[in-house]
């Protein structure tokens, strides 16, 4: 079966609002559909992007919880923490505003709220039940396309492995992308959140479940951040620039659901989950020696990306791939991101457990490609070291 014949489901958003100042109109849906208690999952560092919407909704009579603790890995005790507040206020909504991390929690939160499931139970693809709270994402970062995802990541404090549940249902009913609430985002966080959202559409697009349908989204995301990152790195005041990002994170998070991602992010997992690397950051760290082991494997689709950035072709899909490999190279650096492991003192010693735990990401792995093996993995993180 090729993959135009092959059937395909997108799950998408009820309602999805897109562009400069959208998230004004949040408070105003949220009472129309007569909501009297929302619970708000955020960041300390986001608290006061929320203050319009807060002050809104309070004018139309809601009742206004700010729970202002999802870190920058929240793990299963933090989603504990969060759903026994909201029980507590007896939320009829739930919000998520801020970047991946704030998102991912309100849409477990909006998920489990009503005891009917245990989160354990859940973990993997297809294993939760049902969602009936209201929930509603408004990304404050142009990254993780969460806001249009069926995916919520934890990290599991006790293996230290950040694990994901994959439903439909964790698609929110609705989505405000204000590239406005991205302005404040220092240059460290555009340039990591940004190069998250370019990895979601490479690594749908080059995919052993690559779809025509997809297909669309994950070229024209590429194009959109890879010919825009840098300058709202540099100027983060440039709305053009954000709003192209913003886009292009938004067409990464609609390519999640249907394909999703490969050995890029699995690989990344044991970063964030033994050490707190910021997920966008330890993608950047892996993409190059990860891509370098799969070019062979699909040089049309890697040369397809390199012209979407730009680059010329080459005398063969193979070499137009290469010259788009060094092109995302000079991405992350002009971005001022880390390119070694050895600078988050990351040694020879941690290569053996990290790729025994990359292994078990086989959600992902399944899609690469090209088949990695756990020597694979070493070679990889022993590359990038």
């Amino acid at each position: 079966m090729t993959a135009f014949t092959r059937p395909l489901i997108l799950h998408q958003l009820r309602t999805l609002a897109f562009g400069a100042g959208c998230a004004s109109q949040c408070a105003a849906d949220l009472i129309e559909r007569r909501k009297r208690s929302v619970f708000v999952v955020t960041a300390p560092p986001i608290v006061k992007l929320g203050e319009p919407l807060f002050a809104d909704l309070r004018r139309g009579g809601c009742e206004v919880t700010v729970w202002p603790h999802a870190g920058q890995e929240p793990g299963i005790r933090d989603f504990e923490a969060a759903l026994a507040d909201a029980r507590e206020v007896r939320a009829d909504a739930i919000v998520g505003l801020g970047g991946g991390s704030a998102m991912d929690v309100a849409k477990l939160v909006a998920a489990f709220l009503d005891g009917s499931q245990d989160l354990r139970d859940a973990f993997g693809v297809g294993r939760l039940r049902g969602r009936a709270m209201h929930l509603v994402c408004l990304p404050t970062t142009a990254g993780t396309g969460s806001e249009a995802s069926p995916i919520a990541i934890l990290l599991d404090e006790t293996d230290q492995l950040k694990k994901g549940v994959v439903s439909p249902h964790l698609v929110p009913d609705a989505a405000y992308v204000d590239p406005l609430l991205t302005v404040s985002m220092p240059p460290a966080v555009t340039a990591a959140t940004g190069i998250d959202a370019f990895t979601h559409c490479l690594e749908a697009y080059a995919n052993r479940f690559a779809h025509p349908v997809v297909d669309h989204y994950a070229i024209e995301g590429i194009r959109l951040i890879s010919r825009n990152l840098v300058r709202a790195v540099e100027n983060g005041t440039d709305i053009e620039a954000r709003t192209r990002v913003a886009l292009g994170s938004l067409y990464g998070g609609m390519c999640l659901g249907p394909v999703n991602t490969a050995a890029i992010h699995a690989l990344s997992y044991p970063l964030g989950g033994e050490f707190h690397i910021a997920h966008g950051v330890a993608n950047a760290l892996l993409m190059p020696h990860v891509l370098a082991f799969n070019l062979p494997a699909a040089p049309a689709r890697y040369a397809e990306v390199a012209v979407a950035l730009g680059v010329e072709r080459g005398r063969d899909d193979l070499e137009t791939a290469q010259r788009g490999l060094e092109l995302i190279r000079e991405l992350a650096r002009r971005c001022g991101l880390p390119s070694r492991l050895g600078e988050f003192g990351i040694g020879e010693s941690a290569i053996e457990r990290m790729a025994s735990a990359a292994m078990t990401v086989q959600r992902l792995l399944e899609r690469n490609p090209r088949t990695v093996t756990e020597q694979d993995a070493r070679d990889i993180y022993r590359a990038a070291l």
